[in-house]
């Protein structure tokens, strides 16, 4: 949690109780996805989205989804696929969506999230294999923002970028 003036923010999975209806990122697609697809995202166990709230306001700051998936081997860079098992397909995290309210912007609130969800996909590779994480970036500024924290493009989708578990690890010692 970081503070803010008297209180802290918590991230949480979706519930109902959290406040959607006033949630602008400057993405309509994003937007449109908190408000109207991520619950059933939820219920249908397709996308986990998790929320930035300032308690006790239930009112969403910002958001991000994660979800099991997979990508081909011959997606990674060379140098990488040569010190993996040699299975076609690789387990990986995909953050899905990533989002903060235009309201909170300059506080640091996406590197927030990025690393609350960085933390909770190494927690969940503990127990179910991801050997990297898989963002798609939007825009010039999404892929922007994840290069800035390290994530690499993949080979055949230089928009589509990835961060290893092992270098994930390293961000949280025990």
């Amino acid at each position: 949690m970081i503070a803010q003036t008297g209180h802290a923010y918590r991230v949480a999975p979706l519930a109902k109780s959290h406040d959607r209806s006033a949630f602008a990122c400057g993405s309509d697609a994003l937007d449109r996805y908190l408000r109207q697809q991520a619950r059933q995202d939820a219920e249908k166990r397709v996308a986990a989205p998790f929320v930035l709230v300032a308690p006790p306001a239930s009112t969403v700051l910002g958001y991000y989804t994660l979800s099991a998936s997979i990508i081909t081997a011959d997606e990674l860079p060379a140098e990488l696929s040569k010190k993996l098992p040699r299975y076609p397909q690789m387990p990986v995290t995909l953050l899905g969506r990533l989002a903060v309210d235009q309201g909170q912007k300059g506080k640091g609130l996406g590197e927030f999230l990025l690393m609350d969800a960085l933390h909770r996909s190494l927690d969940a590779a503990d127990r179910i294999a991801a050997m990297a994480i898989v963002v798609d970036a939007k825009d010039a500024a999404g892929e922007a923002f994840y290069k800035h924290f390290d994530f690499w493009p993949l080979q055949q989708q230089p928009t589509r970028l990835f961060l290893p578990m092992k270098i994930v690890a390293g961000l949280f010692p025990e």
